[in-house]
């Protein structure tokens, strides 16, 4: 069991590195590309581990860079980082591998924490975190969201052309960040059932509970604009713009 730092349930954050960055054309994958001096992962883990609401951290990384991790963590001394463990092919694969290691090292108790964050948010506030591990308290999902100020539209294809068929209704839109928060015995059914559907893909893990268990509200807290996600290389220059 990790060990609390208060009397609620244990609180684990699990950060997904287990993407290549295939669009960003460096040499290493994007989380080890340094942004005012620190390579992007570092840049994440050091959000959490001063996360008072965070208990332990696990990183899921992939194949063959577990090692680097390692060596960042102890040369920067954080001491939250419990684990570094493999990553699957697909972001839903390196998601089930933290549920399941949360799961085990909190003995199997439902109402273990587990906050679910991408490596490539390495700006995501303090606030933000603090913000989804509070709704924790009452709610069973949560995840960190902003409105969309740009208008969005679904389309129609038609001989591999795209048209504008209906614009949606941008007071009820969001854009869905991370980190997303979850009671443990929550995500790990939904994943469980997720399985069951030959169909199934997601991109993020709340989806997941919404579609498998309908039955749970997902609840949403604010995002920040700042929490921008490491894709293309002119978001690096972006991160690096805001860290100044």
């Amino acid at each position: 069991m990790p060990e609390q730092t208060s009397g609620r349930p244990p609180t684990i954050a699990a950060v997904l590195a287990g993407g290549t960055g295939a669009r960003m054309g460096a040499p290493v994958p994007k989380q080890f590309i340094e942004v005012a001096g620190k390579p992007v992962m570092l840049h994440t883990l050091e959000a959490f581990e001063a996360a008072a609401a965070v208990d332990e951290v696990v990183v899921v990384i992939a194949e063959g860079h577990a090692e680097r991790v390692r060596e960042l963590v102890a040369e920067a001394g954080l001491r939250k980082v419990a684990a570094v463990v493999a990553g699957g092919a697909t972001r839903s694969d390196s998601s089930k591998a933290a549920v399941e290691w949360a799961w085990r090292r909190c003995g199997g108790d439902p109402g273990c924490r587990l906050l679910l964050h991408d490596a490539a948010r390495m700006l995501v506030p303090a606030k933000v975190i603090a913000a989804v591990a509070a709704a924790l308290d009452e709610d069973a999902a949560v995840t960190a969201a902003v409105p969309s100020a740009d208008t969005v539209v679904s389309v129609r294809e038609e001989a591999g052309e795209a048209f504008m068929e209906r614009a949606l209704e941008r007071g009820a839109l969001r854009r869905v960040q991370t980190p997303q928060g979850f009671r443990i015995g929550v995500i790990r059914e939904a994943y469980a059932a997720a399985a069951l559907d030959a169909g199934f893909t997601a991109t993020d893990d709340c989806s997941v509970v919404l579609r498998y268990l309908p039955r749970v509200p997902v609840r949403l807290v604010p995002g920040d604009e700042r929490n921008l996600k490491v894709t293309e290389p002119v978001d690096l220059a972006i991160a690096a713009a805001l860290l100044e």
